[in-house]
């Protein structure tokens, strides 16, 4: 066999097929060239250790941050004022019964009761206080603040209006009806559920110890001692008769919601309407000891001369002009409820000052 004979052509490309393959590398770009330029590898190489990207909220959980519920205020709505016997007032509230002293205005008690809705108060001849609730009655004890409770069988156990008549018979309005109850016992004597105007909203008693009921239809006499039905008069300006009280005279006022009116209780007639009250809803009446009238609107207090009805004042700086009940001469002071907190009115000064415990200051 004859010798082989390399040419330089061949020779080259043998050793270039032969080559180490790094060198044929070498002259390629690195990986890392390739990288783009933005992104920073030192958090795996210089610094294992750097803290990892911040966590934002994914999206249901920004939903559920946004609708936590903010605090639920209390309501400031003063509905009844009563005096006690010790000079002290009792204060009915949406948010719950409160007794102050009227002369520091101190909260001296908060009275727990089962239901907080206090509609109407009342104190009895034994001197304790009776609050008329959403759903029943309360009877406190002024020693000890401890509440018993009553419900009665009625339709309806909301407590409106209460009243304790001259025998000491505690009455309570309710939405369908009214109820004699005993104030020592606690136990249900009569109902009135075939009420005209079926929904007793306010008591007051005349001169003779008969029982007015201010109703949806107009007014309505019962007899206190059989809880008969004696009277009635069911047409009244605005219908519904939403606030009551009795005057020096005997005569009863009666307001609704868009007249004030004055009514002779022995010829069950309406005298007459007081002019400045015309087209204005009444929503509560008080006789003071000196003889003059508070009436409070939805659009303010007054202070009337009950002869003429003209008006000796108009209240300005109380929480609202929307007054639910009024407390006349109980330690030197008007004390007024609205629908936004409790406020008092000097009467040796006329200045008018909110209560920071029963309005919105407080929170």
């Amino acid at each position: 066999m004859l010798p082989l004979r390399s040419s330089p052509i061949t020779l080259l490309l043998l050793a270039a097929a032969i080559a180490p393959i790094p060198a044929l590398l070498s002259s390629q770009p690195s990986c890392a060239q390739w990288l783009p330029t933005d992104i920073d590898t030192r958090a795996t190489t210089a610094n294992p250790a750097a803290p990892p990207p911040p966590r934002y909220p994914l999206p249901n959980e920004r939903i559920t941050e946004q609708a936590t519920p903010l605090p639920i205020a209390p309501d400031l709505r003063v509905t009844a004022l009563t005096p006690d016997n010790q000079g002290q007032l009792w204060v009915g509230t949406w948010s719950g019964l409160s007794r102050i002293d009227p002369n520091t205005g101190r909260i001296l008690a908060r009275v727990g009761l089962p239901s907080p809705r206090v509609e109407s108060l009342v104190q009895d001849q034994a001197g304790r206080i009776w609050a008329g609730l959403y759903n029943g009655v309360a009877r406190v004890d002024p020693w000890s603040q401890q509440a018993s409770t009553y419900q009665f069988q009625s339709p309806s156990n909301r407590a409106l209006a209460l009243l304790v008549d001259h025998r000491g018979f505690l009455w309570v309005g309710t939405e369908q009806g009214l109820v004699m109850m005993s104030s020592d016992q606690g136990a249900q004597i009569t109902t009135l559920q075939e009420l005209p105007g079926i929904s007793a909203r306010a008591l007051t008693q005349d001169g003779a110890g008969q029982l007015w009921v201010g109703t949806l239809e107009g007014l309505v006499r019962v007899d206190t001692a059989s809880a008969y039905i004696i009277g009635r008069i069911p047409r009244v300006p605005g219908g519904v008769v939403q606030a009551l009280a009795t005057s020096w005279d005997g005569r009863v006022w009666a307001g609704t919601p868009n007249s004030l009116l004055v009514i002779n209780p022995f010829s069950q007639q309406v005298e007459r309407s007081v002019t400045t009250f015309r087209g204005q809803n009444v929503t509560a009446i008080e006789f003071d000891p000196d003889g003059t009238v508070w009436v409070g609107t939805d659009n303010g207090l007054y202070n009337i001369r009950p002869t003429t009805g003209e008006v000796l004042g108009q209240i300005s700086g109380l929480p609202s002009h929307n007054i639910g009940s009024i407390a006349p001469s109980v330690g030197n002071k008007t004390w007024v409820g609205t629908s936004e907190g409790l406020a008092w009115i000097s009467e040796s000064t006329g200045l008018v000052r909110p209560h920071g415990g029963f309005t919105q200051q407080r929170y």
